[in-house]
């Protein structure tokens, strides 16, 4: 589970990023399709970023999950836009089935710019590779993420809109409104998979809370399909240990629900062995969480070792017990790294950064002359 979602932020503009006083360009058209109905990170992302993208210009969304200040399209609005038209529209795919989709309706003639974020740090099939090959532009979340891209890829970071994802004023009280036992909170949220890493932070919970009854651990996501036998494994482990009251499992809770969380957690565990950003890492940070994360995704960008967080290996949960207990060994100091994170986020990583570039690249791929447009 990811947990950035649709919301109206009442946010000021310099806690969204800013973009007040900024002329709506009615000149450029763009599709946000979301051809999923499992919720995601794409989803996730798409909903933090379509609401920014709409107060800058005409976007329109396909698909389930959509943010409430972004207008639906629907089918019969999409079949109108095959219309002839004087400018193309932008298409912006997140997943296979988004990119072929956009150039079947591109090849049947609709007007259509198609561009692609890839954030997996994987290689790619054959088949994501011939879908690459005919994007426009293809857009990665870092670095790393466009070194698994097969051609040049813009690097966006993610951002977090700053107003949605806040520390409460007062985290301890905000951690006493759950009922569960304990002063403090320890988190890990995500889908419950081996990927994930969730199995790392239970084992370090089993041999912690027992030295640690000030702390108890909550983790929030979902155990859909084929992860259920893992989870189910996880929780006999926990009962095993008898810390069934000290280890939560939540599940996917409703989205409002979540940033709530991160504000009452004073220590977050980011555990993923295999990361293509880790957009949770993000939004803890500008919650004022102290951070514990595995080197995966965009940690080392996003985590200064010592200062705003702890990096430790993945798939060691010896190095992620030990640093977890160095914080819990010392809750003001981890309250004051969350401080420190929570600076970092507003100062590098608000939302409408990431905003204003997709934004560039929409206008700067519908410049492109269609004779040059990959076919």
């Amino acid at each position: 589970m990811q947990s950035r979602t649709m919301h109206k932020s009442n946010g000021s503009r310099a806690e969204r990023g800013g973009d007040a006083g900024v002329a709506r360009d009615e000149a450029v058209a763009a599709i946000i399709p979301n051809l999923s109905w499992r919720y995601s990170g794409g989803t996730a992302t798409n909903q933090a970023i379509a609401p920014g993208l709409a107060r800058l210009m005409r976007i329109g969304w396909l698909g389930p999950d959509r943010p409430g200040e972004v207008p639906r399209l629907s089918l019969g609005g999409l079949m109108r836009l095959r219309a002839p038209r004087a400018v193309p529209v932008v298409w912006h795919a997140r997943r296979n089935i988004e990119m072929a989709a956009g150039l079947v309706l591109k090849f049947l003639g609709w007007p259509f710019v198609v561009i692609f974020t890839s954030a997996g740090q994987r290689r790619k099939t054959i088949t994501t590779r011939w879908l690459i090959a005919r994007m426009a532009a293809v857009i990665s979340p870092s670095a790393v993420s466009a070194s698994f891209v097969p051609r040049p890829a813009i690097v966006i970071h993610h951002g977090v809109d700053l107003a949605r994802y806040a520390p409460a004023p007062d985290r301890a009280a905000a951690w006493a409104t759950t009922g569960l036992p304990g002063r403090y909170g320890i988190g890990c949220f995500g889908r419950v998979r081996a990927q994930k890493g969730t199995d790392l932070f239970v084992t370090a919970m089993c041999r912690l809370l027992p030295r640690y009854p000030d702390f108890t651990a909550v983790v929030i996501g979902d155990t859909i399909g084929v992860h259920h036998a893992f989870a189910e494994r996880l929780k006999a482990d926990v009962a095993a240990a008898g810390l069934s009251d000290r280890i939560r499992f939540l599940g996917a809770l409703p989205a409002e629900e979540v940033p709530r969380w991160y504000a009452r957690v004073s220590i977050y565990a980011f555990t993923s062995r295999n990361e293509g950003f880790g957009l949770t890492l993000l939004e803890a940070m500008a919650a004022g969480a102290a951070l514990v994360a595995t080197r995966a995704g965009a940690a080392e960008l996003l985590v200064d070792d010592g200062k705003t967080g702890m990096l430790v290996p993945p798939d060691n949960a010896d190095a992620l017990s030990a640093a977890l207990e160095n914080l819990m060994r010392d809750p003001a100091a981890a309250a004051a790294m969350g401080r420190r994170a929570r600076d970092k986020a507003v100062a590098e990583f608000g939302i409408d950064a990431e905003v204003a570039r997709i934004a560039e690249v929409y206008r700067s791929v519908r410049s492109i002359p269609a004779k040059t447009l990959p076919r």
